[in-house]
């Protein structure tokens, strides 16, 4: 018999499996003409990864048509994919961090522990954790709950000790109200490739200390790609916000994994 934590019980409540969209985008002060170019710039790069990574990663064994395949903790896991919004798709931090998690699970184990990933975008973080034995709720804007939650259900329906939930998350707004601090305790909240060249830098770390604070005892898992400047700036800001440790990189693909702590 599995049981519930009781401080998920009020939040299964307010809270449904699926979650109809609606269109909202992160806070941000509207884009110069010159932040357009930067931006054109981005999407050419992210998309060349998005068409190279099935080249080089691993156990990725199969990709058409915006569905691509994994095998983690012991099952086959099938993702969609959408071209038409950066968190439709799936990014290197977010398999690189499913692979330390699979390999470490004696150092690092998840079974029967509360898990929050931010910016879980197509899923597959989550789905990992899932499948791991964790208590999972995966966050990510409105828009794109629609295909995130349609990959968690297909994924973990009867895989799992726990059925993942799914919740809209805007980095920075309204964390108090729909996260309030003394009522939701997570074990390990996870990120992955959340830092790229976007305007919600700040409000992604308030929302990292939000629920990683003193005396709380979450571990916080950041995997990212540096792509940009912006990129090494924000994680001086993270080192200086967490007591921070380099898990692992993978200079191959430019990929840090850190492990931090509130200090």
């Amino acid at each position: 018999m599995v049981l519930v934590p009781q401080q998920y019980l009020g939040f299964m409540e307010r809270s449904s499996s699926v979650i109809q969209p609606v269109q909202q985008k992160h806070p941000g002060k509207p884009k110069e003409v010159d932040e357009k170019k930067e931006d054109g710039k981005l999407q050419k790069v992210m998309a060349g990864e998005a068409q190279d990574r099935r080249n080089i990663w691993e156990p990725s064994v199969y990709y058409a048509l915006g569905k691509e395949s994994f095998y983690f903790a012991g099952h086959g896991i099938s993702i969609h994919e959408s071209l038409d919004t950066y968190g439709a798709l799936i990014w290197p931090g977010a398999i690189a961090l499913c692979q330390f998690l699979e390999n470490n699970q004696q150092q690092m184990s998840l079974m029967d522990k509360a898990v929050l990933e931010i910016g879980a975008g197509t899923g597959l973080l989550s789905i990992v954790a899932s499948l791991l034995g964790a208590w999972v709720t995966a966050t990510d804007l409105p828009d794109i709950l629609s295909n995130l939650t349609f990959n968690l259900l297909r994924n973990t329906k009867g895989r799992c000790r726990y059925t993942p939930q799914v919740t809209s998350l805007c980095w920075g707004q309204d964390l108090e109200r729909d996260f309030p601090y003394l009522s939701f305790h997570y074990d390990y909240v996870l990120a992955a490739d959340v830092v790229y060249h976007h305007d919600c830098l700040e409000e992604l770390l308030k929302t990292m200390r939000h629920f990683c604070r003193p005396g709380s005892r979450t571990t916080l898992l950041w995997a990212n790609k540096i792509r940009f400047q912006s990129d090494l700036r924000f994680t001086e800001s993270f080192k200086s916000s967490f007591n921070a440790t380099l898990l692992t990189e993978l200079p191959q693909h430019e990929v840090r994994i850190y492990k931090a702590t509130a200090k």
